[in-house]
C-alpha cells in the first residue's frame, strides 16, 4: 500500500509539472505577439507589459514562501495559486484597454510566481524522504514547456486564432491545480513559525546570501537569453521556422541532463556541479558574442541542456541543504526572485541598452561578464565547503 501511495504521488508531481509548464509555455512565449497582431498594442507598451513579469516576481515569490512556512498549507496553496493564473490569463482575451492589460499582467504574474517554488518545495522534500530524483521529475516541466511552444506555434499558424493560446494555458494550469491537490502533504511543525525570525535566519547565512549572488550572475542570464536568442538568431541569418526549431531543441535538451542530474551531483558535488553548469554557459556566451556562423550556432544550441538541466537540480538541492528546514519555501521563493525576478529583469533592461546602443553580440558579452563573477564566487563556496567552520560562519549578528 505504501509502494502504491508513493507512486501516486510521483505520478502526481510529475503530472503538475507537465501540465503547468503546457500552461505557461502556451501563453507567455506568444503573449507578445498576441498584443501586438491582434491587439494592436504599441512596442513600448508590450515591453512594460512583458518587464512587469521579473518585477513582480521580486515581491511576492518571498511572500508565498513566508505564508506557505507560515501556513504550512504549501499544496493548497499551489492549488489555489495554479487554477487563479490560469483563469487571470483569460483577462487579456476579455480586456481590450492597455491600463487593464497591464493589470492582467501584474496580477498574472504575482501568481505565478508561486508555482514553480512552491512545487520544488514539496518535489524536494518528498524526494528526500523516498530518496528519489528530484531531476527526474523536474524533466517533465521542461518536456512540458518545448511541447507548448512548438505545438502553439503550430496551432495558432494554421489552425486556430492566436486568442487560443490563452484558452489552452488556462485547461492545462486548472488540470496541474487538480494534481497539486493530490501532491503528498507536508509533516506539520508543532511550534509557531516566526516569519521575522526565519527571515533574519536566511539574510544572516553567509553561504546562503553568497549564492543569491551566484544565481543572479550565473542564472539570471540564461533566463534572458529567452528574450535575446531570437534577435541573435535572425541577426546570425537563421529563418523564422529556424529560430523556433533551435528554441524547441534548447528547451529539449534539459530533459536527459535533469533526469541524470542526480548522478553528476552524486559523483562531483553539488557546487561542482553547479561550476560544471556555470562554465558551460560562459563558454557559450562568450561563443555568441563572438559572431559565430550560423552551423555553429547549430551545433552548440544543445549546451542548453548542461547550463540549465544540471543548474536548476543542483542548485535548489544546495538552496535546501543550507538552510533550516523551517524556512525552507521562504528559502526557495527568495532563490527565485533573485533569479527568475531579479536577475532576470536586470539582464533584460539592461540587455536592451546594449543591443540598441551597440549590438545583440555585445549584450552576450554582459552575459560572459556576469558569469565569470559567478563561476569566481561559485569557486568561493568550494572552498569554504572544505573548511566547516567557515561555511557555517554567519555574515550579519542581528539583536532582537
Amino acid at each position: 500500500m505504501h509502494n502504491l501511495q508513493v507512486k501516486r504521488h510521483y505520478t502526481a508531481l510529475k503530472g503538475f509539472y507537465l501540465f503547468a509548464f503546457l500552461g505557461t509555455g502556451s501563453i507567455i512565449p506568444l503573449l507578445s505577439m498576441y498584443l501586438t497582431k491582434e491587439q494592436h498594442v504599441s512596442g513600448s507598451q508590450v515591453g512594460l507589459i512583458m518587464s512587469l513579469g521579473p518585477i513582480v516576481m521580486i515581491f511576492f515569490q518571498p511572500f508565498w514562501g513566508m505564508l506557505s512556512d507560515y501556513t504550512q498549507k504549501t499544496k493548497s496553496l499551489l492549488a489555489v495559486c495554479t487554477s487563479v493564473t490560469g483563469v487571470i490569463g483569460l483577462g487579456y482575451i476579455l480586456f481590450e484597454s492597455f491600463p487593464l492589460f497591464i493589470l492582467v499582467a501584474a496580477c498574472f504574474a504575482a501568481f505565478q510566481s508561486a508555482i514553480i517554488p512552491l512545487s520544488d518545495s514539496i518535489s524536494l522534500r518528498y524526494t528526500q524522504q523516498t530518496n528519489g530524483n528530484y531531476g527526474g521529475i523536474r524533466l517533465f516541466g521542461s518536456l512540458g514547456f518545448g511541447i507548448a511552444v512548438f505545438v502553439m506555434g503550430q496551432v495558432t499558424n494554421q489552425l486556430y486564432p492566436i486568442h487560443v493560446i490563452f484558452i489552452f494555458g488556462c485547461a492545462f494550469l486548472c488540470m496541474a491545480a487538480i494534481l497539486a491537490s493530490q501532491m503528498p502533504g507536508q509533516q506539520k511543525t508543532k511550534t509557531k513559525i516566526n516569519i521575522r525570525k526565519g527571515f533574519r535566519e536566511l539574510i544572516s547565512n553567509k553561504p546562503f546570501l553568497i549564492f543569491m549572488i551566484v544565481t543572479f550572475t550565473s542564472f539570471a542570464p540564461n533566463l534572458a537569453n529567452n528574450t535575446y536568442f531570437s534577435l541573435f538568431l535572425d541577426k546570425s541569418g537563421a529563418s523564422l521556422s529556424a529560430i523556433g526549431l533551435l528554441f524547441f531543441i534548447g528547451v529539449i535538451s534539459e530533459i536527459p541532463f535533469m533526469r541524470f542530474a542526480q548522478k553528476f551531483i552524486d559523483k562531483m558535488g553539488l557546487l561542482t556541479v553547479i561550476m560544471l553548469s556555470g562554465g558551460v554557459s560562459l563558454f557559450r556566451w562568450m561563443l555568441y558574442f563572438t559572431e559565430p556562423s550560423l552551423w555553429i550556432i547549430y551545433a552548440t544550441v544543445c549546451l542548453q541542456g548542461v547550463s540549465i538541466g544540471l543548474f536548476i537540480p543542483a542548485a535548489l538541492q544546495y538552496v535546501k541543504k543550507i538552510t533550516p528546514s523551517h524556512v525552507e519555501a521562504t528559502a526557495l521563493t527568495m532563490y527565485a526572485a533573485i533569479g527568475n525576478g531579479f536577475g532576470n529583469w536586470f539582464c533584460t533592461f539592461v540587455g536592451g541598452y546594449i543591443f540598441d546602443y551597440v549590438s545583440i553580440f555585445a549584450v552576450y558579452l554582459l552575459f560572459a561578464i556576469l558569469s565569470i563573477a559567478g563561476a569566481g564566487l561559485t569557486l568561493y563556496l568550494i572552498k569554504a565547503e572544505k573548511n566547516k567552520h567557515s561555511l557555517h560562519q554567519t555574515a550579519v549578528t542581528f539583536k532582537p
